[in-house]
C-alpha cells in the first residue's frame, strides 16, 4: 500500500534523523533510508537538508561522526548518537507526545 508523503511541521528534522540512529550508527544514505522504511515511506528527508542537519546535531553534542567503509566498499561518514543525543531523543519524543495530545484535544473539541 502506497502512501502519500506528509508535510511536516518545521522543527521535526532533529527528531527525525536522532530517531533513526536510536538502533545503530549509520552513514548519509543510510539515515533516509531507514526513516523511508520505518515510516512506510511516507517520511523522507532531502540530502539538501540533511548535511546541514547533520553538522549542526554535532555541533550540539547530539551526535558523533566518524569515517568508515559502506556495504558497497566506499568511504562513508557515519553518524552515531552520543550519550547527550540518547537523552535528547528521549527528551523531543516527550515533547511530541504531549503536543499530540494537546492536538487532538484541541481538533476534538466542540
Amino acid at each position: 500500500m502506497a502512501y502519500a508523503r506528509l508535510e511536516l511541521p518545521q522543527g521535526t528534522l532533529d527528531l527525525r534523523i536522532l530517531k533513526t540512529l536510536e538502533l545503530e550508527a549509520r552513514h548519509g544514505w543510510g539515515i533516509p533510508e531507514r526513516l523511508h522504511q520505518i515510516s512506510s515511506a511516507t517520511l523522507s528527508i532531502r540530502q539538501g537538508s540533511l548535511h546541514p542537519a547533520l553538522h549542526r546535531l554535532e555541533r550540539r553534542g547530539w551526535i558523533k561522526a566518524r569515517w568508515g567503509t559502506s556495504d558497497n566498499k566506499r568511504r562513508a561518514h557515519y553518524c552515531a548518537l552520543t550519550r547527550s543525543g540518547r537523552t535528547r531523543v528521549e527528551t523531543e519524543i516527550s515533547a511530541w507526545r504531549k503536543l499530540s495530545v494537546t492536538v487532538v484535544q484541541v481538533l476534538e473539541s466542540t
